[in-house]
């Protein structure tokens, strides 16, 4: 068994490979496919080379894809845009007056929601008309100007 093995070790390394590649589908932190890939170059490595070469050479390369190649990939794949989310998304959004609007009480409807709604300044907007969104503080939209039709 041992001299099959030692004839045919870039067959351990493929097949030490494939379950490390498998793994990783299950855990995606990178860190199995680092190696993964470290088992193939030892694979690519194994009829040249005796196995305990082939085993230092596939430490070496682990460290190597693990300390350069892993930390690249990780800020790669979290380098994504940023979403804005929750009631931030809102401003800038089209609003219809629903209650009259002034600096102390109103209501307005955004994106097919209520919300109450107060201007920055003493001005005054009557039902139906289109405001813009400028901020939103708490549960409270301030409306500010009017949006053309």
């Amino acid at each position: 068994m041992t001299d099959w093995i030692n004839e045919n070790l870039w067959v351990v390394w493929i097949g030490v490979a494939s379950v490390l590649a498998v793994a990783e589908l299950l855990s995606l932190d990178l860190v199995l496919l680092m190696f993964a890939i470290a088992a193939l170059v030892a694979a690519a490595a194994s009829p040249f080379l005796p196995a305990w070469a082939t085993i230092i050479i596939f430490g070496a390369i682990s460290i190597l894809l693990l300390a350069v190649i892993r930390p690249r990939f990780k800020r790669k794949l979290h380098a994504g845009p940023t979403l804005s989310v929750g009631h931030h998304n809102l401003v800038g959004r089209p609003a219809i007056v629903d209650e009259p609007v002034t600096d102390v009480s109103g209501r307005v409807m955004i994106d097919g929601e209520l919300w109450t709604a107060r201007t920055a300044t003493t001005e005054h907007h009557d039902v139906g008309e289109r405001l813009t969104v400028v901020s939103i503080e708490g549960a409270t939209a301030y409306v500010a100007g009017k949006v053309a039709p």
